[in-house]
């Protein structure tokens, strides 16, 4: 059994550790700007020599992440990479590396923002928008709520009916806009295809591929390696399941169920339910990712 250390920032808990598997949406910032403390703890785990690697459910590269989160007022020197499900599910692709991916055929029909399209740039995939001409499905983002799983069910019924498989490249179910508000993630649109009886596939946090190539980055032993993150069922479980320790950011997706305004410390006992819901328990807790 996993007891839960509360502790009021990352200061307490550091030394335990030498690097840091660390998610930045709800923990690094909120989509648009750095979330209070959060550039200032990372300078300090700069100047402790902690190595971070930043773990994202996001479809988009790990280069094209980086380049955003530098844009928001990160310096680059603070990670040293950042690798992303969406990166994941298309090396899987390139590489057919089981017999899932070996099967799936050429030619996707693409669920994502228009912008995203090229994401599947260099994989040697025919693009296609007609369900009946596809041979699987790639899910890797949403523009929600002009984008919306209730918008997309014809085509997944459809594409089930048919027995299409499905690749998720961002398992997140929710996804939090600047204001805090929480939209619909892509992640649900391949919860609601496997509900239809779809075969999917996921990467990216829970999954464990996501989890062994960020090991390959780092040079310390597993048990000095933490991850970090908001969500208790990408970031902890996730962790849990890889045999890391985890710290669990309050002030993330889990805020109004916690019942915290950001910053604010939760209460243990309403965090022990959520955890038992979820079935999956952080080693630490902390109000927000700062010092």
């Amino acid at each position: 059994m996993r007891t839960t250390e509360y502790l009021s920032g990352m200061a307490g808990v550091i030394d335990r550790y030498d690097a840091l598997l660390l998610d930045q949406w709800g923990v690094l910032h909120d989509g648009a700007r750095p979330y209070p403390g959060a550039v200032d703890c990372l300078e300090r785990l700069r100047a402790a020599a902690k190595s971070v690697v930043i773990v994202s459910n996001s479809g988009r590269s790990g280069e094209a992440n980086a380049r955003i989160i530098v844009r928001m007022g990160f310096d680059r020197g603070l990670f040293s990479e950042v690798v992303s499900a969406g990166d994941d599910a298309r090396d899987a692709v390139l590489t057919s590396d089981d017999p899932f991916y070996r099967r799936l055929g050429k030619r996707c029909l693409l669920l994502a923002r228009e912008r995203d399209i090229h994401l599947v740039d260099g994989l040697g995939l025919e693009v296609v928008t007609d369900v009946e001409k596809a041979d699987f499905l790639f899910a890797l983002s949403i523009d929600a709520p002009r984008q919306s799983v209730s918008g997309w069910q014809p085509v997944l019924t459809r594409a089930a009916a048919r027995g299409l498989p499905m690749v998720c490249g961002n398992p997140d179910l929710v996804q939090v806009t600047p204001g805090g508000t929480l939209l619909e993630a892509v992640g649900l649109v391949a919860v609601r295809y496997a509900e239809l009886g779809g075969d999917v596939r996921s990467h990216g946090k829970p999954s464990p591929r996501i989890y062994e190539t960020c090991l390959r980055r780092v040079a310390c032993p597993r048990e000095r390696i933490v991850a970090v993150g908001d969500s208790l069922h990408h970031d902890v479980l996730g962790a849990n399941a890889a045999g890391l320790a985890s710290i669990l950011v309050a002030s993330g997706i889990h805020r109004e169920e916690l019942g915290i305004a950001f910053g604010e410390s939760p209460d243990p006992s309403r965090c022990r339910l959520l955890f038992d819901e979820a079935r999956a328990t952080p080693d630490h807790v902390v109000p927000s990712f700062r010092w």
